[in-house]
């Protein structure tokens, strides 16, 4: 950790609350990983130390499409914490957000913790607790969305809050591959898709997730919740918004973004 990752970590604390912030391209190269990791651990560490408890993590850039346009050839990972999660049916205020959008997934909570820098989809499927229709939203801390790999990644990929519903399913019998996905807001479609836009499969994503985190030696654990990837394009959010996801075998799970 150097005194730059440290100087662009703090920049991205302060935007939280002080507006969003030019690009990390000051700080960091747009395509430099390990300095963008560098950063989102310097604030995992900060964040902690304040109060705020690790529940799991997320998956982004599991589009293969999304992945092209920021020049890169893998998905990215960021931090869940205790107090981004909103209840299903529940209100964010509107004031906690900066540019926010959303997007709808497939959320694991798992059963057991998964150690192998290896993990396979197979492995990853054995140690699935419950199956969840849920909503990230996601929000940048960069102005204008104007994000490379490097900024997304610094910025615990880009991530903000989610919605998990409340009910969750046993993985066997679902087929997570031929899902369909539609998400409403205010009662009409606004972003389709299916399983198979996830990394060709949210098991798959959840994979690669898994894998690099033992790698790192910061192991998935029992009880952890995995937001896997969107299933379909994310949407730009205005105040007053209803945002309702249906997800194929899975139900429904929704929330409302502040007041008009």
């Amino acid at each position: 950790m150097s005194d730059v990752h440290e100087s662009a970590a703090r920049a991205l604390r302060e935007a939280y609350a002080g507006g969003a912030i030019s690009p990390m391209r000051g700080w960091l190269d747009p395509v430099d990983i390990d300095g963008a990791y560098a950063v989102q651990t310097i604030n995992t560490r900060y964040w902690e130390a304040q109060g705020r408890k690790m529940v799991g993590r997320k998956a982004g850039l599991t589009a293969k499409a999304v992945q092209q346009q920021l020049g890169v050839d893998q998905p990215d990972f960021g931090v869940l914490f205790d107090d981004m999660a909103i209840a299903d049916g529940g209100v964010l205020d509107a004031a906690r957000a900066l540019q926010p959008k959303a997007e709808a997934e497939v959320a694991l909570v798992l059963s057991r913790e998964l150690t192998d820098p290896q993990t396979t989809p197979e492995m990853v499927a054995a140690a699935v607790q419950s199956v969840h229709a849920a909503i990230e939203i996601v929000d940048s801390r960069i102005a204008d969305w104007k994000i490379t790999f490097a900024d997304t990644v610094a910025d615990n990929g880009s991530s903000a809050f989610y919605v998990m519903a409340k009910d969750g399913k046993a993985l066997e019998g679902l087929d997570l591959y031929t899902c369909g996905m539609v998400m409403e807001i205010d009662g009409k479609p606004v972003s389709l898709g299916a399983g198979a836009a996830c990394l060709g499969h949210p098991l798959n994503a959840a994979a690669w997730l898994a894998s690099t985190l033992a790698a790192r030696d910061e192991p998935l654990r029992a009880g952890d919740i995995l937001l896997t990837g969107a299933l379909g394009p994310m949407v730009t959010l205005e105040p007053g918004n209803h945002v309702r996801a249906i997800v194929g075998g899975l139900g429904e799970v929704s929330f409302t973004y502040g007041d008009k």
